[in-house]
């Protein structure tokens, strides 16, 4: 089962990964798009939204206190499904559905996220191929 659960971190964290590398290397066209869309401080917002997904890809991947490293990308995804994707501000029909997708995706993967940091803290020291335990720990049961 580790191994599965490693194939597992590695193709949930590559969409992260990219997507980091995105934000930090074309902050300003992506801070105008944040712009755009209302975000204060947009483009200091993308770097930092890129350094989270970032430190939270390869604290999953690497499995370096991968329970935080999955609360690093619900916290990225939560506010970001909010701000970004807020479909029911949309009037175009086509536009308000693509944002609609998004959101949904967004919210579903900070679900998971959030089912990955409870599993990585209840597995706690048990679980296999990562390079430390959690940071947070929870008793059966709880």
């Amino acid at each position: 089962m580790d191994v599965l659960v490693l194939i597992g971190r590695v193709l949930f964290a590559i969409l992260f990964l990219s997507s980091a590398v995105g934000h930090l290397t074309q902050h300003k066209q992506m801070g105008a798009y944040a712009a755009s869309k209302g975000l204060p401080a947009a483009e200091a917002a993308t770097v930092l939204s890129g350094a989270l997904m970032l430190l939270g890809g390869l604290s999953i991947v690497l499995g370096v206190w991968a329970d935080l490293g999955a609360l690093l990308i619900a916290v990225f995804l939560f506010p970001t499904a909010l701000i970004m994707h807020a479909f029911w501000k949309e009037t175009d029909p086509q536009t308000r559905r693509t944002e609609q997708i998004s959101f949904l995706k967004d919210t579903a993967l900070g679900g998971a996220a959030l089912v990955m940091l409870a599993f990585f803290a209840y597995a706690g020291h048990d679980l296999g191929l990562t390079l430390t335990g959690p940071l947070f720990h929870t008793a059966p049961g709880s």
